[in-house]
């Protein structure tokens, strides 16, 4: 799974020519589902998106809080293309879930989204739908998150990068 979160002053979702969807403050997440993705997937992902200090605090500092703590509001929007793997210069959709299962994923997405925070400041487009998504980023603030791949260890947050013959450094995630 991977998301496009991006930090906005306001959003929206138009649909022939309709006005869907509207957000003020807070993010816009363009989700990708890919074949493989599970609920241990969405589980982190969710987590992640709710979690991630994106936000100043109440003193000015920066990436301190996260939408959560700030009470904003999010707008998500399913976005297959994420799932894009370029073959030459032509666009590849093989690795995105099948529209049928993606749609009841993405239901799941929102309603897990729904129940971890507040259901009235969780906010969608249109799945399937041709959309104009009206974004205006604050910053901009643009941060690209991808779920784990299928068996890694979910239980250990550490990631390690070997650096040299006798030296590896540790990376700790912090959301």
């Amino acid at each position: 799974m991977k998301a496009v979160v991006q930090r906005v002053t306001r959003a929206s979702v138009t649909v022939a020519g309709e006005q869907i969807s509207a957000i003020g403050q807070g993010i816009c997440v363009l989700l990708g589902i890919s074949l493989e993705d599970t609920q241990k997937e969405l589980d982190h992902m969710v987590r992640k998106i709710l979690n991630l200090r994106i936000f100043e605090d109440e003193s000015g500092k920066h990436w301190s809080k996260s939408v959560m703590d700030k009470q904003y509001e999010v707008l998500c929007v399913s976005q297959f293309t994420l799932q894009c793997v370029l073959k030459g210069n032509k666009p590849d959709f093989h690795l995105a879930m099948p529209t049928e299962q993606a749609e009841t994923f993405y239901k799941s997405f929102l309603e897990q989204l729904r129940k971890t925070y507040k259901p009235e400041l969780i906010k969608d487009g249109k799945f399937g739908a041709y959309m104009q998504v009206h974004i205006q980023n604050d910053g901009p603030v643009t941060i690209e998150l991808e779920s784990p791949a299928p068996g890694a260890s979910a239980s250990d947050p550490k990631q390690y990068i070997i650096i040299g013959k006798n030296w590896i450094l540790k990376i700790y995630e912090r959301c």
